[in-house]
């Protein structure tokens, strides 16, 4: 592999447009066999390469800044909206183009849109690499925006509202969680946004939108798999390089959420066959030293059917048909989410007693020897899955650069999580899981 400042010594020869030209950031160790390397044009744009060469295939990532959380009040859904209008067309390419052009290639395509960042994603044969970075490039700078587009998506979103949200008691019970937890951080909106908002957006909002947000400075590119770095370099600044180097997006400061002195209690009916209790406890940010020995206590309460609370609740008690927990990834504090569904005949008082006694259980003893282990073994387990394949890599290394703040400590999580002890469950659990730092959705039989 050529070094990494000979490389761009290379590709800047001849280049006189400062936007065009590259500069060399680092190296990153990735792994035991493998090099991240960062990479910066002089537009601002951010591209971070993984040679792979384990398979002949190519993954190709790009991760935008922005979320719901970087829109305002009336404005709610505009970046979900986005992931949805970036699939149409463009100036080069008329609508239905970007997934003929793709299928062909072999190539599979998403995108998906959370509370602080937006990211659209491409994996292919490594050949299809020209073709991922000029359609990539082509929509970030040239996406066409006028009145049917927008209405069309629109109409799209709102259903989608629909069938997630106002006709699924999950989805509206997340989202009444949310709205009661945060009473002033927008992590308190819906990504999806509130309907009214959807049914007003115009063309305006989403040209604003395209401009603040979808430029070269508030982007990472993520290339990982088989691929020559000099060529997907040459091919990032060929399509990229012409775009004008924008001042950055805003930083807009969030409002910090109020410490939470009291538990707050909503009941939300709905035709269900059996009641349900969803908890949020206030929790610390993804990058928080805390956060991974909540991540493991959160193992050793939920993970599969050996946990604890599964053990208490679903086999041994019958007090549940199910339960499960999970940890709100976000780049502020969020929330430790908690689901029990109560078997029938069951009290959901009783359910929740019973909860608090396992909680206060586990802060008071820790974990067992055992406990722990398997907990870290799952976790450990679950990241190598997720890093078996180039797109899994590209995946990890572009949240990580936009919630973290470094591509690169994807394996620093993973030694985090290896060397969280007993004493740290403990003292995450008294600290996180206590009554007064929670949110409680009651959902009760009742309605239509």
């Amino acid at each position: 592999m050529v070094a990494p400042q000979v490389l761009v010594e290379r590709l800047n020869r001849g280049v006189s447009k400062r936007n065009a030209r590259w500069t060399f950031v680092r190296d990153h160790e990735f792994g035991d066999a493998l090099t991240l390397r960062r990479f910066r044009l002089g537009n601002g744009l951010t591209v971070l390469t993984l040679v792979d060469r384990s398979a002949p295939t190519v993954s190709y990532h790009t991760w935008f800044r922005v979320g719901s959380r970087h829109e305002r009040p009336g404005k709610t859904g505009l970046a979900h909206l986005f992931e949805h209008l970036m699939f149409n067309e463009t100036r080069d390419h008329p609508h239905g183009d970007f997934d003929r052009l793709l299928e062909g290639a072999g190539a599979e395509a998403n995108a998906a849109t959370w509370t602080d960042w937006t990211y659209y994603y491409e994996n292919a044969p490594r050949d299809a690499l020209p073709l991922l970075v000029e359609l990539e490039a082509d929509r970030m700078g040239n996406l066409v925006l006028r009145a049917p587009q927008v209405a069309s998506e629109k109409e799209v979103v709102a259903n989608e509202r629909k069938l997630r949200v106002d006709d699924d008691i999950e989805g509206k019970a997340l989202e009444l969680l949310y709205a009661t937890a945060f009473r002033r951080h927008p992590y308190g909106w819906p990504t999806i946004g509130w309907m009214e908002d959807i049914r007003a957006f115009d063309v305006r909002d989403c040209q604003r939108f395209y401009r603040t947000h979808y430029a070269p400075g508030n982007a990472t590119v993520v290339v990982a798999g088989d691929f020559d770095e000099k060529k997907a370099l040459g091919l990032i600044r060929d399509h990229y390089g012409g775009f004008p180097k924008t001042a950055a997006a805003k930083t807009v400061v969030q409002p910090k959420e109020p410490s939470q002195r009291a538990e707050r209690v909503v009941q939300l009916r709905a035709p269900t066959p059996t009641e349900k209790i969803l908890l949020g406890y206030q929790a610390p940010a993804f990058g928080d030293p805390d956060t991974p020995a909540l991540v493991v206590a959160n193992e050793v309460l939920f993970g599969g059917r050996s946990s604890r609370l599964h053990r208490v609740f679903c086999i041994e008690e019958e007090i549940a048909l199910s339960v499960r927990g999970s940890i709100s990834p976000f780049v502020d504090p969020g929330l430790y989410e908690m689901w029990i569904f109560v078997h029938e005949g069951k009290r959901r008082q009783d359910a929740l007693g019973r909860l608090e006694q396992e909680l206060r259980k586990l802060a008071s003893d820790g974990p067992t020897r055992p406990e722990l282990e398997k907990a870290i073994n799952q976790l450990e387990l679950s990241f190598l899955h997720s890093m078996e394949t180039a797109g899994g890599k590209a995946e990890q290394i572009g949240f990580y650069e936009t919630v973290a703040g470094d591509g690169s400590a994807v394996f620093d999580r993973l030694e985090a999580y290896r060397g969280v002890t007993a004493a740290d469950v403990k003292r995450v659990v008294d600290k996180y899981l206590r009554p007064s730092r929670r949110t409680r959705v009651e959902i009760r039989r009742g309605g239509g």
